[in-house]
């Protein structure tokens, strides 16, 4: 019998993660850590009302450094508002970034160190060309479960260029630390607690399903999936539950980890239902997930068994084939439970813009790991699936 041999894959992970409650008052000495002595504060403005942006304030303000503040990211952030931001840098003439709010923030954050650092187009950057020069260094703060841009090595950007969604991605995008405090998550409201913590498990399960070669990420994955499947109604339901507040936190940030192995279909479907129907970008994966996995399920029938088991032991009585049809179910209970529409048109979609939805996902390259190939036609059916419900 001849010898198989494995595929080749890839993991980095350069940022320094500093997990704990109450770890932003540290920021002082983490600006320390990497040289900063006039950091651009990156945030939006609903964040800006907030208990955990007036604490950050406050510790700046204590703290023997310098700061500015850039306080307009936008929900879907363009390459404009990118711009905006890096002016701002370089007037102030600041040496580092401080990320405070969503991935929004933090992919703004990543994409102004690229415009201030290199001259060419945003989307020239991928991967770095040869001899382009270093990055100010970045402090990530998230303030919700969900995204996981804080160890991510890529920002999303709708680029000026296509009008659509960009994955800017470069391992040098990674931020230097990631302050990870549970606490600046506890006043997220609900509707945000569920859009972001299903972003996590998107993240998480897309990654686990994918059909590249990546151990690693598939362990990482698997253990985010049992974190959200185990805390994020308890987040939902008490804002103020520290502990299920802690592991959905954790939980984000490993399904980022494991997003290096790449992700798949709901993520090319949410980025133009983000662009075009201007929905938050973990609610759309939320809404069109179980219709991607009803696509998928016979092309990845064990892992999806697998999935069951976390949902309830006792799948193990049941066949493969049987537990993974029950995962699909699991996965639209837990949307009935955190208050996610089971469709499109419930969410507020244009039925008019479902073709322009569908050419979007198609031109969007992760379902290019996707466990089962999409065409548009597939696309255009999926769509009109998740809309009719």
């Amino acid at each position: 019998m001849p010898i198989m041999t494995l595929p080749t894959s890839q993991f980095s992970i350069p940022t320094r993660i500093r997990f704990g409650h109450g770890e932003v008052n540290n920021l002082p000495q983490h600006l320390d850590f990497i040289g900063a002595s006039n950091p651009l504060l990156v945030t939006d403005p609903g964040m800006l009302q907030t208990r955990a942006c007036q604490q950050v304030r406050e510790i700046l303000d204590a703290s023997p450094h310098s700061w500015g503040l850039f306080g307009q990211v936008l929900p879907n952030p363009t390459e404009d508002n990118v711009d905006q931001a890096a002016e701002l840098f370089q007037k102030g003439k600041h040496d580092a970034l401080i990320a405070l709010g969503g991935g929004s923030a933090i992919d703004v954050a990543k994409a102004v160190a690229i415009r201030v650092s290199y001259e060419g187009a945003l989307e020239d950057f991928v991967p770095a060309p040869p001899g382009a020069p270093p990055l100010p260094p970045s402090i990530a703060i998230p303030t919700t479960a969900g995204t996981g841009s804080e160890v991510g090595r890529s920002s999303v950007i709708i680029l000026r260029k296509t009008g659509r969604k960009g994955v800017l991605f470069d391992p040098r995008l990674m931020p230097a630390i990631a302050l990870i405090d549970p606490d600046l998550t506890l006043d997220l409201p609900p509707k945000l607690t569920a859009a972001t913590g299903m972003d996590a498990f998107t993240h998480c399960f897309e990654s686990y399903v994918s059909n590249v070669f990546h151990p690693i990420a598939d362990s990482i994955a698997f253990g985010g999936l049992d974190l959200v499947i185990r805390n994020l109604t308890a987040a939902y339901k008490d804002g103020q539950n520290r502990e299920a507040r802690g592991y959905m936190m954790i939980a984000a940030m490993m399904g980022a980890l494991a997003f290096q192995k790449d992700l798949g279909a709901a993520h090319s479907m949410a980025h133009p239902l983000s662009s075009i129907s201007g929905l938050h970008h973990g609610f759309a994966n939320a809404v069109v997930l179980p219709y991607v996995m009803e696509y998928n399920r016979g092309s990845q029938v064990e892992k999806f068994a697998r999935v069951a088991g976390l949902f309830d032991p006792k799948t193990v009585l049941l066949t493969c084939e049987e537990a993974s049809h029950l995962v699909v179910e699991k996965v639209r209970k837990l949307n009935a439970a955190l208050d996610i529409p089971s469709s499109l048109k419930a969410a507020g979609v244009q039925e008019a813009d479902l073709d322009a939805l569908a050419e979007g996902a198609f031109k969007d390259g992760c379902h290019e790991t996707n466990p089962r190939p999409c065409t548009l036609e597939d696309f255009k059916q999926l769509f009109r699936k998740a809309f009719n419900g």
